[in-house]
């Protein structure tokens, strides 16, 4: 039987809290900077993917949903470079930053990532998806380390963590 994991946005609440705060503000940024909510959970959905987070994936393939993905958007991000009528620029830019931030390449195909990324999108914007990436790879190393789980509930859709949580 597996050690029960510490949950550490339970044992250090504060600590959580202030990463909950780095969301918000991202949030507010993506606004202010004109890219979508829509946008951001494609981040989060395809960083979740990458980090084998299925918690986030749940949650943030629902929030995506809710933010206006299409059904076949969620079900190809993995491949959204095979479906380039299903992802705008935009999107596709921003899934570009996504992996980059998430999986951190060798330098010449991060810099070949970055300059297809930023011919679409502006500086502002572009910093904003890096800080959605960086925000939502430290929820999903809290919660995969945590070990917090994906259970199905009455609506498959709607997430729940194997223990009382927040995100």
């Amino acid at each position: 039987m597996p050690a029960q994991r510490v949950r550490i946005d339970k044992v250090s609440p504060r600590v959580y809290r202030k990463l909950v705060a780095v969301s918000g503000e991202v949030a507010e940024a993506a606004e202010a900077a004109g890219l979508s909510r829509k946008v951001i959970e494609l981040v989060n959905l395809r960083c979740s993917q990458i980090n084998g987070c299925a918690y986030c994936m749940s949650l943030h393939a629902q929030l995506g949903r809710a933010a206006g993905l299409t059904t076949q958007q969620t079900d190809v991000i993995g491949g959204w470079r095979d479906a380039p009528a299903v992802f705008d620029d935009v999107e596709r830019a921003a899934l570009e930053i996504a992996e980059l931030v998430t999986i951190l390449p060798p330098e010449d195909a991060a810099d070949l990532a970055y300059d297809r990324a930023t011919d679409i999108l502006d500086t502002d914007q572009t910093s904003v998806v890096i800080w959605a990436a960086v925000t939502i790879n430290a929820f999903n190393r809290m919660s995969v380390v945590s070990g917090y789980h994906a259970r199905p509930k009455g609506n498959p859709a709607q997430p729940s963590r194997s223990q009382d949580a927040t995100d």
